[in-house]
């Protein structure tokens, strides 16, 4: 009998809720280990062995380890090819390159102006945390160039890599669902007839949907795709 997978995280963190999507979207059964980052818990000594740099989520599946969020998603979607979305992660060369391309553009042009955003805007007042101002106009102006990128994509297909769901689409969603839902930014989606289009049929899913309401109640121990 296989043995549940483990991930490492609190459900709020973006990337642990990236994986949770994906394990979702597979149908993999997992066991989700919060950490209290509050506490300290992603510098202790047993989990630096699992996270290097101390980060989450943390990812073991029997005697593997990973980190690192969108690899940990590649690896799932390559694994658990036959469970699940099986065109998560593409069928063919092609469908493959195009996902790629596109999962580089949320880690290279989207992840980094709406990660300022979120923490600024989502976090920092939880935290207690003085806002940045000008990091916030300079952010909000570099993510709108991005997605009128994306507006211009959307408008030729229905999902980032093409007419199918994939990890390009569901890679954008942590970021996206705190900007549109817990700051005054959401706008820079909605106001953009296909991202917001997009927006809408993406953070629609089941798998999503189950994500969110793990992040706004205490997480369980395990759970199931």
């Amino acid at each position: 009998m296989a043995t549940a997978v483990k991930v490492y995280g609190p459900p709020m963190s973006t990337a642990a809720s990236r994986v949770l999507a994906c394990l979702l979207e597979k149908d993999v059964e997992f066991q989700l280990i919060n950490i209290n980052m509050s506490k300290g818990e992603h510098k202790s000594r047993d989990f630096l062995k699992l996270q290097p740099f101390g980060q989450v989520p943390a990812f073991q599946d029997d005697s593997i380890s990973l980190f690192e969020s969108r690899a940990i998603c590649r690896y799932v979607s390559e694994k658990y090819a036959n469970k699940g979305n099986k065109g998560l992660y593409g069928t063919n060369p092609l469908e493959k390159a195009s996902i790629e391309q596109w999962l580089e553009a949320e880690g290279q042009s989207f992840n980094p102006p709406s990660s300022v955003l979120v923490f600024q805007l989502a976090f920092a007042p939880r935290m207690k945390l003085k806002q940045d101002p000008a990091a916030i106009e300079q952010n909000a102006a570099k993510l709108a160039k991005v997605l009128d990128v994306y507006d211009r994509r959307l408008r030729e297909s229905r999902f980032l890599a093409g007419d199918e769901f994939s990890l390009a689409d569901l890679s954008h969603l942590p970021n996206a669902q705190f900007l549109v839902n817990a700051t005054d930014k959401g706008e820079l989606f909605t106001s953009r007839k296909n991202v917001g289009r997009w927006w809408g049929e993406i953070s629609s899913r089941e798998s999503w949907k189950k994500v969110v309401d793990m992040q706004n109640a205490p997480p369980p121990t395990t759970a199931r795709g």
